[in-house]
């Protein structure tokens, strides 16, 4: 509370001083007033009340503040001190709660840590006297005194305990300690003379060796009594023992339950194999750079080979380490003192000349690479003839012998010289027919060609599999992963290739099975860069139909196209997908071989191949989504027209590109019957176009053969496709009756019959199965009601309730 005013004090004074109830706290308070009068506060009350004994009235601010501070210092003061401590027993001990450590690693750190602890002396003179040694709990001190020896090979149940005298000698006391024991009898005599301590201590030591040898014995017997019964129990055991018969243990395996099931597999699933976690399984840039870099490689040893470099000369040979060396790198001095020898009563002194030659032949074999042994054993024979020499001359020979020593050193390393380049030839020799097969070898890497010449020239005289490795090669080395322009590369690659595939189809003898082969990796291609590999099959069907349109405004119709187109169009069918309903390339190239069937006129049986070949493709295109083609109904029917007879059609009606009268309506009537005997039924290859031209007559009939019974067999196939139309009997019926009313059939070989047969047994057999036309089923459209129409009207003035929500 604050301290009043000297005024406002006064007042109060006044005005307590009044009343005459509260005389002896108002005197009291006075009385302190006077002393010091801020010590004490009056309080004042509003109203006196008769009756009520006030306790209040006078209150001592610097009492009730010195309790107050007292009452902290007791309580707040201590909680202040003890804020960061917190009765928690803590487990300090090292690594207790470490599971990584092992028990004898923490007993040997903390047994580390308590030897620190204790290693500061605490006082100058203390000689280790602080660590105690201990034996069996007891300090090696007070053992050394022998005043209590522990057996250490006693018992363990009589191990600790004293012997009657040890305990007597320790706590008898007093003057009994060196004064023997007198017996019953003999308690009146006088007292023997006390035992010195040495005598005490033997005969300690006798009594113990006593008990011990008392101890051994014990157990000693006990051991051969065991002995003894089990000898015994083995030889009651065996008059004893019984075989039982075989009933009994049948009955007993038939007691056995057999297992289950379940606990078999149980049992099984313990012995299986636990899956192991794989690797992780790498994404396609890092496979990419996987292959480059195998490519590399077997590219850089390739090109060593067909250099000759020889990879063993290269790698280094280890250099002999010994036993005893430390590894650091040192390396000593050679030793350039010479040994003092005698010979003959003269001194021997090494020629400083044979150190030269030395060196030199050290650096001829550097250069020269590896020697034979045989060259270095004839140096060291001259250098030891020499030796001989020198030692056996005079000091007055001395010029003569340097003279026949440099002789002899030329023409040594003239022999050396002539070795080296006779093992120089037969290596060259040796590495020739590598050489040779490294550069007939394929380059492991590749660059991706910049024009078409570029491509063809590296394909050229090349098989098929050592092109498609070439073709490989180049997308592994040139991955889009790889490097940024490698991308546009690869799709200029596409390009190139399909060019090359048509230049193969336009040859006099066209490649269709190097085609093939080509065709996968063309698909690789297109499934990396799919809109660059569809741009590029829509420019070439593009142009393709823009030829054909300019070809029936100038000529007024068409031909169809050579086999390099056919061949794109098999290839649409395999890069891209021909079942959905429309498609940026497939549907183009649907249109386009639509128009080929109708636009196309039939003048030669080329003409006849080749729209055989696109009925095939249609049915390939279509064999999934079933879409009906018309053109392909009215080709085949039409090729069945052309192969019968001249005479007016009856019964079916002839579309377009075929005419029911011409000069082109006989084109696969045979009449020679000889050629008809002989005909076998055979695949007709697209390649067999180019050389129609060259075949005899008989031949020409077994092609015209070939092509009815491929007619017959794709109407097999359509009625087989078409059977789930309503209008299939409407749409198969001018075939129908061309086949029962107008083919010959008995004029024709027996297997050409038979597909006869088949075809029209499918088209017979097809139930026709109409559905009545039925309304559809709707919901019934209620009618029109007149029903009065209520609006609310709002009065009042006011605003509709939606408008109020707006304001």
């Amino acid at each position: 509370a604050a301290k009043p005013k000297m005024g406002k004090t006064a007042k109060r004074k006044r005005k307590v001083s009044a009343p005459s109830t509260a005389k002896g706290p108002v005197q009291s308070a006075m009385a302190m007033v006077k002393s010091n009068p801020f010590e004490v506060k009056v309080n004042r009350q509003k109203f006196n009340i008769l009756g009520r004994k006030t306790k209040n009235d006078v209150g001592l601010p610097g009492v009730s503040r010195s309790k107050a501070i007292k009452k902290r210092t007791q309580t707040l003061l201590k909680e202040y001190k003890e804020r960061e401590k917190t009765n928690v027993f803590k487990d300090k001990r090292f690594g207790e709660y470490n599971s990584k450590i092992s028990p004898e690693e923490k007993m040997i750190r903390r047994f580390a840590l308590e030897r620190q602890q204790n290693y500061g002396k605490k006082n100058i003179y203390n000689l280790n006297e602080d660590e105690e040694l201990t034996h069996y709990g007891q300090s090696l001190a007070e053992i050394e005194k022998l005043n209590d020896i522990v057996d250490s090979d006693s018992d363990t149940e009589e191990r600790g305990t004293l012997s009657a005298e040890l305990t007597a000698a320790h706590f008898g006391g007093g003057g009994g300690l060196l004064r023997k024991k007198a017996s019953s009898g003999q308690q009146d005599e006088e007292e023997e003379k006390p035992k010195s301590r040495k005598e005490l201590i033997e005969e300690m030591i006798a009594k113990s060796k006593l008990e011990k040898q008392e101890r051994q014995n014990r157990r000693e017997s006990a051991l051969e009594l065991t002995e003894k019964l089990d000898n015994d129990w083995k030889e009651i055991q065996t008059l004893i023992a019984r075989k039982a018969p075989k009933s009994e243990r049948k009955d007993k395996e038939a007691e056995k339950p057999k297992p289950d099931e379940y606990d078999m597999i149980v049992r099984e699933l313990g012995f299986e194999m636990k899956a192991k976690p794989s690797e992780r399984m790498k994404t396609e840039e890092e496979l990419a750079k996987e292959e480059q870099a195998r490519l590399q490689k077997l590219e850089a040893d390739r090109l060593r080979r067909m250099r000759g470099i020889d990879e063993q000369a290269n790698k280094k040979k280890p250099s002999h380490v010994s036993a005893d060396d430390l590894a650091d790198g040192f390396i000593l001095d050679k030793d350039d003192r010479r040994l003092l020898s005698y010979k003959d009563g003269k001194i021997n002194i090494e020629n400083e000349d044979e150190e030269e030659k030395d060196k030199e032949e050290e650096e001829e074999e550097e250069e020269g690479g590896n020697e034979d042994n045989e060259n270095e054993e004839e140096s060291e024979e001259e250098s030891a003839n020499e030796d001989g020499e020198d030692v056996a001359a005079d000091s007055h020979s001395d010029l003569e012998s340097d003279l026949e020593s440099e002789e002899e050193a030329t023409g040594s390393k003239e022999q050396k010289k002539h070795k080296t380049n006779e093992k120089e030839s037969q290596n060259v020799e040796e590495l020739d027919p590598k050489m040779e097969a490294a550069e007939s070898e394929l380059p492991y890497m590749f660059s991706v060609p910049e024009s078409y010449e570029t491509f063809k020239s590296l394909l050229a005289g090349r098989t098929i599999e050592q092109q498609l490795i070439i073709l490989e090669r180049i997308q592994k080395c040139n991955h889009p992963s790889l490097a940024v322009g490698n991308k546009a590369k690869l799709e200029k690659l596409f390009g190139f290739l399909l060019e090359y595939i048509g230049e193969l189809a336009t040859l006099d003898l066209p490649e269709l099975r190097t085609i093939d082969k080509l065709v996968l990796p063309l698909y690789n291609l297109c499934q990396m860069f799919p809109e660059a590999a569809s741009d590029s099959i829509k420019f070439i069907l593009r142009d393709a139909a823009h030829d054909m349109e300019e070809v029936i405004e100038v000529k007024g119709r068409a031909t169809f196209p050579g086999l390099d187109t056919l061949v794109y169009l098999k290839i649409t069918s395999l890069l891209f997908p021909t079942s959905d309903f429309w498609h940026p390339v497939v549907t183009p190239a649907f249109i386009y071989m639509s128009q080929l069937l109708t636009k196309c006129r039939i003048t030669t049986l080329q003409d006849v191949i080749k729209g055989l070949f696109i009925c095939c493709l249609f049915l390939e295109y279509v064999s999934l989504s079933r879409r009906f083609v018309p053109e392909l109904i009215n080709f085949l029917l039409g090729v069945l027209h052309i192969s019968l007879p001249k005479k007016q059609a009856q019964g079916y009606t002839v579309v377009h590109p075929f005419t029911p009268v011409g000069k082109n309506l006989e084109l696969l009537l045979v009449c020679d019957k000889k050629d008809l005997e002989s005909w076998q039924k055979q695949n007709l290859p697209l390649s067999i176009v180019t050389r129609l031209k060259e075949t005899s007559g008989t031949e020409m009939n077994h092609i015209r053969l070939s092509c009815l019974a491929v007619c017959f067999d794709l109407i097999k196939k359509c009625a087989v496709l078409y059977e789930s139309l309503p209008s299939f009997h409407e749409i198969i019926h001018p075939v129908r009756i061309l086949l029962t009313q107008h083919v010959v059939v008995n004029e024709y070989p027996e297997k050409m019959q038979e597909w006869y047969n088949s075809a029209l047994n499918e088209l017979e057999n097809k139930v026709k199965h109409y559905t009545p036309l039925i309304c559809e089923k709707k919901k019934p459209v209620p009618l029109k009601q007149y029903t009065p129409k209520i609006v609310k009207v709002f009065g009042g003035g006011g605003f509709p309730p939606f408008l109020q929500s707006l304001q």
